[in-house]
């Protein structure tokens, strides 16, 4: 489902993930509100929301999606002076974001990623959000260095390249694991750092200085 309140980049949009054979356009909403209605109508596997929109912005709409019965994975499109907000969104439950004028390549490989169960973070805005929000949270860092304390050396390897936006598959491969086994430490970290998805394990990792 794409979520934007410009018509041209949502016919952009769709244009791009028409083309590729294993993605469909299921829905398109141009604000929050209908994006809800959209996807209580359809399934859907992955949205692409817009941060600001009328009547309902994506920061509000995000977590009320994560809540269906059904609920979407969610990949935040923003600008990049929207720092703060998308701090909000991803802490709001969103599984990664894009800035918008992310090669068509990489948008189309996030969608997989994301719909796969990975977070898709672009890497230069996340560092510069992340570090941004670090730096003006000290008690919100030893908050979180506590709750990374609970993971084992092994959990924090994973964890540490997790939140550089790493796939399982990369991860594998740069550990020399088995891909059934990282996503068996994803899961056990989630559940110690009492986090609901990737993106908001690597925030607190990024918070607690786990990863530069």
């Amino acid at each position: 489902m794409i979520v934007d309140d410009d018509a041209l980049v949502r016919m952009g949009l769709a244009d791009l993930l028409e083309s590729a054979p294993d993605i469909e356009t299921a829905a398109q909403a141009a604000d929050g509100l209908q994006a809800i209605e959209r996807a209580t109508a359809h399934h859907i596997d992955v949205a692409l929301v817009d941060v600001r929109m009328p009547r309902m912005d994506g920061i509000t709409a995000i977590p009320r999606l994560r809540a269906l019965p059904h609920p979407p994975k969610v990949i935040t499109l923003t600008t990049f002076d929207l720092d703060e907000h998308v701090y909000d969104a991803l802490a709001a439950g969103a599984d990664g974001f894009l800035l918008k004028d992310t090669d068509p390549a990489d948008i189309l490989r996030a969608v997989r990623v994301v719909a796969a169960g990975s977070a898709m973070l672009h890497p230069t805005a996340a560092r510069r959000l992340i570090d941004r929000y670090h730096a003006t949270s000290q008690r919100g860092s030893t908050r979180a260095q506590a709750r990374i304390d609970r993971l084992t050396p092994r959990e924090r390897d994973v964890l540490a390249l997790l939140a550089q936006g790493e796939t399982n598959a990369d991860i594998a491969t740069r550990l020399t694991m088995r891909e059934s086994t990282v996503k068996a430490h994803v899961s056990r970290i989630l559940a110690a750092l009492e986090v609901s998805n990737r993106v908001q394990a690597a925030l607190l990792a990024r918070d607690a200085g786990l990863t530069a």
